[in-house]
């Protein structure tokens, strides 16, 4: 059968095995076994998997196989942007890496899938300039999606937001995952951050690193440990 996905991760298995880790609009979560080496068959298929590749193949699903063949993949669009500026390149990788830990289920979601490849598209379209922003806003509409997004309307005046209930307060828990009332606010901002508007957010480098450090932590506390994420800190030295 066809199915289409988004790649995500390739790790080396073997001299001659790599396992791609993707996200399908059919079956959720897969993996599939793809040829490893220094051949030009291999040099293209990587070259067709990198971070946030929108592809379509021939494969086939039987029970109890955890990794699935690829046979015929295609690109279903060609994101020259996305793949050749070193920008928009780091700010693959760090949002596939983050889906690849966080899209723990293989249980198929067309809203999640029609996202991510919506927004790898908007991302290869997107100016330079524009996308100092993108993951965040990434991020916030993600947790919308997986059922996390904080209830922003439990915020008032001065409140604090408890991370881990995902609603604010008037005062300070008795845990210590909370944000206090300046942070608090800007949290609400972050909540109505769109594509359309990112770039009205003027963020200094520390600003933004701590708005991402928030969200990351956020996940943390809701999904999974985003703690060892490699690309974070390539990531935070260019925007």
């Amino acid at each position: 059968m066809r199915i289409s996905f988004v790649a995500l991760k390739l790790t080396r298995y073997s001299d001659s095995q790599s396992i791609l880790t993707a996200y399908s609009r059919e079956y959720g979560k897969v993996a599939f076994a793809v040829p490893a080496g220094k051949g030009k068959g291999a040099s293209r298929l990587r070259a067709l998997t990198m971070p946030l590749s929108l592809v379509e193949c021939e494969t086939e699903m039987r029970p109890g196989r955890e990794v699935l063949p690829l046979r015929q993949p295609r690109p279903l669009a060609v994101l020259t942007d996305l793949h050749g500026n070193p920008l928009k390149q780091m700010m693959a990788m760090f949002l596939s890496e983050v889906l690849a830990i966080v899209l723990r289920e293989s249980v198929p979601d067309s809203g999640v899938y029609d996202f991510i490849e919506g927004s790898a598209r908007y991302l290869d379209a997107s100016g330079s300039g524009a996308v100092a922003n993108f993951h965040i806003c990434f991020l916030m509409h993600l947790g919308r999606l997986l059922g996390i997004e904080p209830d922003t309307s439990t915020y008032g005046p001065g409140y604090v937001l408890d991370m881990r209930d995902g609603i604010w307060r008037p005062s300070m828990p008795i845990h210590g995952d909370s944000l206090g009332p300046e942070e608090s606010l800007a949290a609400v901002g972050l909540s109505r951050m769109t594509y359309a508007n990112m770039h009205a957010y003027r963020f200094t480098r520390s600003q933004r690193a701590r708005a991402l450090d928030m969200v990351l932590r956020y996940y943390s506390l809701h999904v999974t440990s985003l703690s060892g994420l490699r690309s974070l800190e390539i990531l935070r030295s260019m925007f």
